[in-house]
Order: C-alpha cells, then sequence, then structure tokens
C-alpha cells in the first residue's frame, strides 16, 4: 500500500498547513501506515514565518489527486536486454504468464515490446529456413545448455551457415564439402572428424562422449557439445537468435510513465491495438507492464482531509481518491464518500485544537517543533483569541502547546502578525490567499479574508481589489464575491463586496456605502459572515 495523504483545504491559510503535519506527525508515531502531509495551494507569508520560527519545513504542493499510473497494480515484467536469445524472452512470458516484455538497450531505455505473438510468428517462419546467420556465440551455448568443446582454440564470436543434420544412414550426403554450414550430429566419431577437417563453421554434438582430439580443432570451427537430442536442437537453435532481430522499432510503441493519469491512459489505449504497453519511470527506465484489464480495478488514493468538508475547497478530482477520514471544526458541507469513515468535527476556534486532544487521548507528546506549530496555528485561527469563534479550550489547549515547546504566546503573536510588506504584492496574490468558495441555498459565492494589525495601506487599494472581485464574479457566475480585511486591532473587519446591495443591508443589518461597510466585531468569516448570509438564504 502507499501513502495516506493528509491535505488541508484549498488556498491553505496556517490552521489548515499546520493541521495536515501535525495529523501526519500523530499517525506515524504510532506506526500504523505512512501518512504523508501535502497542500493544496501556495504558503502565506504568515505560515512561512511561522514555518521558520520551528524550522519546518512546508508540505509538498499537489495539483491533484487523479488516479496516476502508479496507483495500479501493474505487472512488474523484468525488462530484457536487446542481446537476449528468444528462447529467455519466451520462458520470462511464460513464467510470469505476460503476453509481452519490454525490450531495452544498453542505457536501460525502451527499444521496443515484444510479443508472444511476435515469437510465433518468427518460428512459423523458420520451417521454410535452412540458414542462420550472425548467431551470437553465447547465445547459441545459452539455449543449447552446451558447452564449447574447443574452447582454447575458437576464436569466432558469431556463427552463421545452411542448417544440415547428419544422419547415420545418409552422412555421405551431407554438406561435409561446404564449410558454410552449421552441422548437428549424434555419437557418430566419424562424421565429427571429416566435419572438422573439412572446417564447418560450427559442429553441434548431441549427446557424445567427446573424445581429446575434437577441443583441437582450429579456430575457424566451433565445436559444441550439447545433452540435447538432435531432433530439440534442430528446433531450439532458431530461438538463440537475439531479440533485437525481430522486435518492431519503437517508433510504433506506445508506452506510458508512471506519472500518467488513468484518464489520459484509457483515452489512449482504446485508440490502439496492444494488448500490453511498457510503463516507464521519470528516467524513462521500463518499471512493468499494464494492459487494459489493469484499468477496471484502480486502486485510489487514500486522503485524510482536515480544516475543510467542503469539495469546492478540497481536492481537485475528489471523486477519484478514497477518503478515510475528516478533521475539521467547520460547518458541515456536501462532502460524500462510498462507504462510513471516521469524521470528528467539533465546534472549536481551530483544527489543531481537536489535534491538540488526539495526541492527549493517544498518550502522544508532539515533538517541541510540532507544539509550537500547533500554537501557532490556534493563535492564527482565532486571530489571538479575539474571534468569536474562539472558545476556552482553544486557549487551554494553546497554552499547553506552548509549554511544551518552550515558547511565550504573545512572542509567537506578535511574529504572526508582523507588518509584512504587501505594498509589492498584487490585489490578486492578497486575495487568494485565503480565499474560499461556498454554496449556500443555491447561491454561489466565494470570500477571502486577510488579517492584519493596520487596514489603512489595504484600504487604499479598494479599487484593485473591486476590479479583481468583478472579474471573478463573472468568470466563475457567482452570486457574490467579498472581502473581509480583518484588523486585529481595532477587532472587525472592512468589507469590500461585489454583488447585490439589498443582501448585504439585510444580511449584516448595515447600509453600505460604495460596495463598502465596517463590521465591528466581526472576526470570523466561519461563524460571522457565512452563518449571516445562510440565514438571509434560508
Amino acid at each position: 500500500m502507499g501513502d495516506i495523504y493528509v491535505t488541508g483545504h484549498r488556498n491553505p491559510d496556517t490552521d489548515s498547513i499546520v493541521a495536515a503535519i501535525a495529523y501526519a506527525n500523530l499517525q506515524n508515531a504510532t506506526g500504523e501506515r505512512s501518512y504523508k502531509a501535502v497542500r493544496l495551494g501556495s504558503v502565506n507569508d504568515e505560515t512561512a514565518r511561522l514555518l521558520a520560527r520551528f524550522g519546518i519545513e512546508a508540505p509538498p504542493l499537489v495539483k491533484n489527486m487523479r488516479t496516476q499510473v502508479l496507483d495500479l497494480d501493474y505487472d512488474h515484467t523484468p525488462a530484457l536486454d536487446r542481446s537476449v536469445p528468444l528462447d529467455l524472452a519466451w520462458r520470462t512470458m511464460r513464467d510470469g504468464e505476460v503476453s509481452a516484455v519490454p525490450i531495452v538497450g544498453e542505457d536501460g531505455k525502451l527499444c521496443g515490446m515484444l510479443s508472444a505473438g511476435d515469437i510465433a510468428s518468427y518460428d512459423m517462419q523458420t520451417i521454410t529456413q535452412n540458414r542462420i546467420d550472425d548467431l551470437p556465440l553465447f547465445n547459441l551455448l545459452s539455449v543449447l545448455e552446451g558447452t564449447l568443446v574447443n574452447e582454447l582454440n575458437c576464436t569466432a564470436n558469431e556463427v552463421s551457415g545452411e542448417l544440415y543434420i547428419a544422419l547415420p544412414q545418409n552422412y555421405e550426403d551431407t554438406a561435409l564439402t561446404n564449410p558454410d554450414c552449421i552441422l548437428i550430429c549424434g555419437d557418430q566419431p566419424e562424421i565429427i572428424g571429416r566435419a572438422i577437417a573439412s572446417g564447418v563453421r560450427c559442429l553441434i554434438i548431441c549427446r557424445a562422449t567427446i573424445r581429446p582430439e575434437w577441443a583441437q580443432a582450429g579456430g575457424g570451427v566451433c565445436v559444441i557439445s550439447t545433452p540435447l537430442s538432435a531432433r530439440r536442437v534442430s528446433r531450439i537453435i532458431y530461438q538463440a537468435l537475439p531479440v533485437e532481430r525481430i522486435i518492431e522499432p519503437n517508433k510504433d510503441i506506445v508506452a506510458f510513465h508512471l506519472t500518467d493519469y488513468l484518464d489520459d491512459v484509457r483515452e489512449i489505449m482504446l485508440k490502439s491495438r496492444f494488448r500490453s504497453y511498457p510503463v516507464l519511470d521519470a528516467n524513462d527506465h521500463v518499471v512493468g507492464t499494464i494492459g487494459r484489464f489493469h484499468l477496471l480495478r484502480p486502486r485510489r488514493k487514500q486522503v485524510v482531509l482536515v480544516d475543510h468538508n467542503e469539495s469546492a475547497q478540497s481536492v481537485p478530482a475528489l471523486d477519484q481518491v478514497e477518503i478515510l477520514e475528516i478533521i475539521d471544526h467547520h460547518r458541515l458541507a456536501d462532502i460524500q464518500t462510498t462507504q462510513p469513515i471516521r469524521v470528528r468535527n467539533e465546534p472549536v476556534g481551530s483544527t489543531n485544537t481537536i489535534l491538540t486532544a488526539m495526541y492527549q487521548e493517544r498518550g502522544i507528546v508532539p515533538p517541541p517543533k510540532i507544539a509550537g506549530l500547533m500554537a501557532g496555528a490556534i493563535l492564527s485561527d482565532t486571530v489571538m483569541f479575539k474571534s468569536p469563534t474562539c472558545t476556552r479550550r482553544d486557549i487551554a489547549m494553546a497554552e499547553r502547546l506552548a509549554r511544551i515547546a518552550g515558547v511565550s504566546l504573545d512572542e509567537i503573536g506578535r511574529e504572526l502578525y508582523a507588518a509584512g510588506s504587501t505594498d509589492a504584492k498584487s490585489a490578486e496574490e492578497l486575495f487568494r490567499a485565503d480565499y474560499k468558495q461556498f454554496h449556500i441555498a443555491e447561491q454561489n459565492i466565494g470570500v477571502s479574508q486577510i488579517t492584519c494589525v493596520d487596514a489603512d495601506h489595504l484600504l487604499k487599494r479598494k479599487d484593485e481589489f473591486l476590479k479583481l472581485m468583478s472579474k471573478l464574479k463573472e468568470k466563475q457566475e457567482f452570486d457574490m464575491v467579498i472581502l473581509m480585511i480583518t484588523d486585529v486591532l481595532q477587532e472587525g473587519s472592512h468589507i469590500f463586496y461585489v454583488g447585490n446591495d439589498d443582501t448585504v443591508r439585510q444580511a449584516f443589518n448595515k447600509e453600505p456605502q460604495d460596495n463598502y461597510l465596517f463590521l465591528e466585531g466581526v472576526m470570523s468569516r466561519k461563524k460571522q459572515i457565512i452563518p449571516m448570509l445562510t440565514a438571509l438564504w434560508g
């Protein structure tokens, strides 16, 4: 089984990033499986400062969780060198119960595919063939299970010639006068002596006692002894041919990489006629083969969702993953699963508050660096305990984590909300740093939140934000787009919006002016803005 991915929502905030790290650490500490924290978007400045503060790297970015070739139970068919004999390729197919094997060159790169049909077709052609050319000596010895009798004198690396079988009753008819031949014989000393004397290219002696003088044969003659019968040698000798002689050019080969998506693979397979396809790694080295039947029951990626449970905020191609668990502190939304899963949803101000309780329940103390991250995440999501979502439990857990980490909550809070330069950032960068989409009573809305200690410099960019929001509303066909600029010191939020004025007036019970209003005491998107709109739309 592969890794289990732990991820927060798109456009992740600090709570989302840290929750993924903390839960993966908790599960890996128990040794159950390999859990891997990932993220679905860029790390914002606040989160980057917190991660740097405790020396923890951000989780790797994943763009989607679509099923890939690496998720399939593909055949780990060995790749064969292009110089190996056909006999070895056939035995590999037979023993591995596969219909084709990949053929590679010296650099390990794909040369082509050899199928059982290719071997059968070649084998039928040999019925009318009496000549073999440029047959590698090593291949021949391997296939015949043979021994080179005159190995001290033989200088040939390849053998060629017309194929003859010498029978006792008609040996006079054999072409001993033609040295350009490969002669197969049994325990026939007279014929063997005449063949060596005439200088045949290759002499294959079947089931015979070897005489010392045969080892003295000159360098131009290959004398081979084999325990196989003459009849079997006459058939199997053609299987000593290197596989590169009969494979099709690789320009016609369709290959897939481990990272290719299943949807794309399926479409390509429907347009091609092959039964087996090579699978390549990132270096274009062959790692196996797949066929159409491998696509029938793919092994989906397994995922744990933290800090969200809404499909619009979650993994792209969510229908292609297997959700194992949800840990969240937001309202229950629209994610559906095919089977029962574990869901932990609690009315607290931060997902990391829930995770701290889970550490306690399992009797595991988080490492100081992880504890410091979790404390910072709670401070961030509760806006230094000033958000209406904050509970006494959030405060207690944050204080406990701070003691484990040996840090001051006040100090972390000041670092989190340190005045970072936003002037150099575009309106879109600021807007999308903490942006979420919601579907409420047939209404589609987007809500972004920027938390700061001084909102003046952001308010001056009102026109930039409204222009961006108008384009987003039109492109996404939203009913409303809202930007919350939450001022920690003022303990309220400046609201920019694009949408119906009456909706804003009724939802927030305040008169807007030029797509703007200030909501005193409103610090939370989850517990204040969204519930107000939900109450209005029903």
